[in-house]
């Protein structure tokens, strides 16, 4: 450092020049950058942006896994909680869902509505299932295309690589999408009596590979594996999915008082193993009926009939 007066040579940290007793001048500080937001790096091209006349810039949703399917079909899980799958596909490679599942798709995919998986058989169980009716292909068709498949209800999208004749049974409309060498059917439980009791527990979904597939499960997932004759009792809308070995049935609730006031519905599903099970926290029918109360009352009440109070939490 220098005197601004006399330009003699000062030392470091000096108050005063020792030849002409001119008073230092402390330099400026520097400038530091300022610091990135938490969570977001600056160097992220997907970063957030928006300042008046530049483009606006909105994070893409994170990738939560990537993989690659029997066909070469390449798939990436983006988001969390309202999770979507995003396809790549290869010239000349299909997928297909139910109809009505896609979520967008690049201009170059082909849709190809059929009745595939069984024929007439087929289609007649899904009538009497509740599932729709069709299938719907895509195909890519003149170079790589992409589409993409989205829950529609808070859970997880679970990719499911099955091998050569391997099955999973999932509850019913677990199925999103799969690769063309999966077969999507139909399971209905043997005993009437899951059927007409059990509700959730007696029509499944049986998915067979080769290939991957993608089911949407609700809620939270735990998983368990079953010892041979272990038992599990779960209420029926939580039973996600489970390995064919599992055997699958409905008991009726013990107890005169437990049936009065347990809460818990009439009947249960005994899980029993060997293998495993896939349990979610949130079936669709318990967030049904957890909003319920806030939907617009249908009785004669004047004006819209929107509780508002509850809306606004203050019921």
């Amino acid at each position: 450092m220098r005197c601004t007066n006399c330009d003699a040579e000062i030392a470091p940290n000096a108050k005063f020049c020792t030849t002409c007793g001119t008073p230092t001048v402390a330099p400026a500080p520097s400038a530091t950058p300022a610091a990135p937001m938490e969570g977001v790096s600056m160097s992220d091209p997907s970063t957030f942006t928006n300042q008046p006349g530049q483009r606006l810039d909105l994070p893409n949703p994170a990738v939560t896994m990537r993989g690659k399917g029997t066909t070469g079909m390449e798939y990436q899980l983006i988001g969390t909680t309202m999770q979507a799958v995003i396809l790549e596909l290869d010239p000349g490679e299909t997928v297909y869902s139910e109809s009505g599942g896609m979520a967008w798709m690049s201009g170059n995919i082909n849709m190809q509505t059929s009745g595939r998986g069984g024929g007439l058989g087929g289609m007649f169980k899904r009538a009497v299932s509740g599932e729709s009716l069709f299938l719907v292909e895509y195909t890519s068709q003149g170079g790589k295309g992409i589409v993409a498949f989205a829950s529609d209800a808070p859970g997880k999208i679970v990719p499911l690589n099955l091998g050569p004749g391997q099955q999973m049974i999932a509850q019913k409309q677990a199925f999103l999408c799969a690769e063309k060498t999966v077969v999507m059917d139909i399971q209905f439980r043997k005993k009437l009596g899951a059927g007409f009791f059990g509700g959730e527990g007696f029509i499944m979904q049986r998915l067979t590979g080769p290939g991957v597939a993608f089911v949407c499960l609700d809620g939270e997932i735990m998983e368990y594996t079953l010892a041979p004759d272990q038992v599990l009792k779960v209420d029926t809308g939580h039973v996600a999915m489970y390995e064919p070995t599992v055997s699958f049935d409905i008991e009726m609730m013990k107890g005169f008082r437990n049936i009065l006031f347990g809460g818990e519905g009439l009947f249960l599903a005994t899980l029993r193993g060997p293998g495993r099970v896939w349990l979610q926290t949130m079936p669709m029918m318990n967030l049904a009926k957890a909003i319920a109360e806030y939907l617009p009352k249908t009785s004669g009440s004047s004006g819209s009939g929107i509780d508002i109070g509850n809306l606004l939490g203050n019921g």
